[in-house]
């Protein structure tokens, strides 16, 4: 596997009338991983599923779309439940995982990645809860300096009991990171009262490498130690749905880096605007179509080639 994703797998129901709810396939490291096997990437997930009916059927669609599940675990403890209700621009998520299958993830040994693997990408609702937090930042922890640690926090302030108390802990997960993706409803979350730049100054303080801030339809930004912003915009689409569309950016931009030579820490250090730009391009193409699908439906890479094909200003 060329890029390991871990943390949690969801059955995201997502609302189509009153009280009327359709069932999706779920979680962000979940969507993050499909997406990057999608799109032509070898790709493993790192996550403890559930025996019951749902778990069963999130194995067989990982299974059926390519996923390296070599270091799955299973549990007889239920699959977390996410209820999603569309307002716009954004959504708002009821979730259900007290005691679920994936907030107990605990494997003994921890998993020990190939050395094929480039990345490792850690975030979202697993972090909120031992001991699946734990091991997840132990992995990162272990891996970073070695590989290139990627996170995505995908911050959920209804699960957050205490913002400050997470902000603070987030901080000393960026000392593990060299890679940070952002959407601009986290970067307000983590860094109150600031800007996109000067909040992406103070993670690079702490040590990361390069901050990514996706912004819906303005596209995203990156910033980088000693180099000016580099902005790339978003492709302009009849949006059916949001969800996963931050989840495909992050698959889409790994597979961008890894397709223009980005395969070590060194070569991350390294990359100049136009590797950065390529990769940032075809993130935002592959977020752009999910966004024009039903719940989390990442594109394939054929599906980004030929959208770009028919759009020759990307």
């Amino acid at each position: 596997m060329r890029i390991a994703v871990a943390g949690e797998a969801v059955m995201d129901f997502t609302s189509v009338g009153d009280l009327l709810f359709q069932a999706h396939f779920g979680g962000s490291p979940l969507n993050t991983a499909l997406a990057a096997a999608r799109l032509g990437q070898k790709t493993g997930f790192l996550t403890q599923l559930s025996s019951d009916l749902f778990g069963q059927r999130l194995k067989a669609h990982l299974e059926a779309n390519g996923v390296d599940l070599r270091f799955l675990v299973t549990h007889d403890a239920p699959t977390t439940l996410a209820f999603a209700v569309r307002t716009g621009a954004s959504n708002r998520y009821a979730f259900f995982r007290q005691g679920s299958a994936d907030s107990l993830y605990r494997p003994a040994p921890l998993p020990e990645l190939p050395p094929e693997t480039v990345f490792f990408q850690f975030g979202s609702v697993a972090l909120l809860t031992d001991p699946a937090a734990a091991c997840i930042l132990a992995l990162a922890r272990r891996y970073h300096g070695d590989r290139i640690v990627v996170c995505d926090p995908n911050v959920r302030p209804s699960l957050i009991d205490d913002l400050d108390a997470y902000r603070n802990r987030f901080r000393g997960w960026c000392r593990h990171m060299d890679l940070l993706k952002v959407s601009d409803e986290d970067q307000v979350l983590l860094e109150p009262g600031v800007g996109p730049e000067t909040a992406a100054m103070r993670w690079l303080d702490l040590g990361v490498r390069a901050v990514v801030v996706t912004r819906g339809a303005d596209g995203a930004l990156l910033f980088r130690p000693g180099r000016p912003p580099l902005a790339v915009p978003a492709p302009t689409v009849p949006v059916a749905d949001t969800i996963g569309a931050g989840d495909t950016f992050s698959a889409g931009l790994l597979t961008g880096l890894l397709e223009n030579g980005v395969a070590s820490l060194a070569a991350l250090a390294g990359a100049g605007d136009a590797v950065w730009a390529r990769a940032l391009t075809l993130a935002a193409a592959a977020a752009a179509i999910n966004c024009t699908r039903e719940g989390a439906q990442p594109p394939t890479r054929a599906d980004v080639a030929a959208f770009m094909e028919r759009d020759p200003g990307r």
